[in-house]
């Protein structure tokens, strides 16, 4: 049969069950609208929380733990003959004399930096002080930094939300507080705050910025120097790195690469995957979650068309027996029904489409502006066209199913029993 004819006649039952076809078509747009807006949402979610965690977490740390010596000098004893042979059990075992240092660490990130495998390497140093307020000492922890690679690996300066960041490395003897920290001081830009080292010694450092990352506990101690007066608070040389954080091009390449880095210079190495395991387990899953809930959307507004092509077969089956009886073959009576679906697929579907960009972009307007993220002013979405494509191939593949079946039904129909029934 000739498909215009079979295009007129689909017409022609969409039309005469006009309020059925619409509502089946609002159900698909509204699948495709809700699915859309859910996934595009919690792709933006998810976007900001590796961006809060994962992006500022380096893809191979290496660093020189403190740990007790593998071999203690008792186990060197073998015993006065050779054929004695003993156990030895000790307890309370100190760890060895030595600072978290590594050895060596110009020569590795220089060697790193010319590794084409890496995009870029900021050496860091750590150190344990107390901030002085009045009689009050509180713990904290003060990074040294090399302030431009740490801005460029990291977005460091989109966290530093008073003065700028490039001030560490203008200015001498200057720190920037984490502003939980700055709050309990009652300091700002501008102040001069006052440590003591783990050695005992008083130093005064300018505050030149506040950092704000999003972890309230973190921002209570966390604070960042230059990497020259890190080192200079520790009374150690200019060569005294206690972390080397390394960002790949490629961060799947961090599981082993971390595992080479560790044998080659001799110091333990973490990797990305290794150090935020739980992290990505709570991405996947919100991820799956979403993922349910709109498929079971479109999945719900498939079997809402299967019943109302349903119920067009029961209410046509006068016309589909007339259509058989004048030369319609049962293919062209399932090709008929089921360009009824694809119809109300195709309609409902390209509306969902339009409309959940429309709810994603209002969405994405909305204020939001939680004090523990500074550098987020709406509600996080992603466009992303990947959602849009599986958006579409549902909605196509479910109006298929949903017509498909009662198609098949249809075209078994008898023209003789459904006359002579008449």
């Amino acid at each position: 049969m000739k498909l215009p004819l079979l295009y007129d006649v689909a017409l022609s039952l969409l039309l005469a069950r006009g309020r059925q076809s619409l509502v089946a078509a609002v159900g698909v747009t509204f699948s495709i609208t809700m699915f859309i807006a859910l996934l595009s949402f919690m792709a933006g979610l998810n976007q900001l929380l590796d961006g809060l965690v994962l992006n500022r977490t380096p893809h191979v740390r290496l660093y020189n733990e403190v740990q007790p010596a593998p071999q203690q000098p008792i186990d060197r004893y073998a015993g006065p003959g050779p054929e004695r042979r003993q156990h030895n059990f000790i307890r309370s075992i100190k760890p060895r004399d030595e600072l978290p240092r590594i050895h060596n660490a110009g020569a590795i990130v220089a060697a790193l930096r010319r590794d084409p495998r890496v995009r870029g390497v900021a050496p860091k140093t750590q150190a344990q002080v107390f901030y002085n307020v009045g009689t009050i000492n509180l713990t904290g922890t003060i990074s040294g930094i090399e302030v431009e690679q740490e801005d460029r690996l990291f977005d460091f300066g989109s966290y530093v939300v008073a003065g700028n960041p490039l001030s560490l490395k203008t200015v001498a003897n200057s720190i920037i507080l984490g502003k939980a920290a700055a709050d309990l001081m009652l300091v700002g830009v501008g102040d001069v705050v006052q440590i003591t080292t783990v050695k005992g010694s008083h130093v005064q450092l300018k505050v030149v910025g506040l950092f704000q990352s999003g972890i309230l506990e973190l921002d209570k101690v966390q604070s960042y120097t230059s990497l020259t007066t890190a080192q200079k608070l520790l009374g150690e040389a200019n060569n005294y790195v206690t972390d080397v954080q390394v960002k790949l091009n490629d961060f799947t390449l961090a599981p082993p690469l971390a595992k080479e880095y560790a044998q080659l210079y001799e110091v333990q190495a973490v990797d990305i995957q290794t150090a935020n395991s739980e992290f990505e387990t709570g991405t996947f899953i919100r991820t799956l979650i979403s993922y349910a809930v709109g498929i079971t959307l479109l999945i719900v507004a498939g079997f809402g068309i299967y019943n109302i092509l349903n119920m067009m077969i029961y209410e046509k089956m006068d016309t589909i027996a007339i259509l058989k009886a004048i030369g319609f073959a049962g293919a062209d009576v399932r090709r008929l029904f089921v360009a009824v679906a694809l119809a109300i697929g195709l309609s409902g579907g390209a509306a969902g489409l339009l409309c959940g960009f429309g709810l994603s972009v209002l969405i994405s307007h909305v204020p939001f502006n939680p004090t523990s993220l500074p550098s987020v002013h709406f509600y996080p979405v992603s466009f992303s066209p990947v959602y849009y494509g599986i958006g579409a191939v549902f909605s196509l593949v479910t109006t298929y199913l949903a017509g498909y079946f009662p198609a098949r039904k249809a075209s078994r129909v008898d023209p003789v029993v459904i006359i002579r029934g008449k």
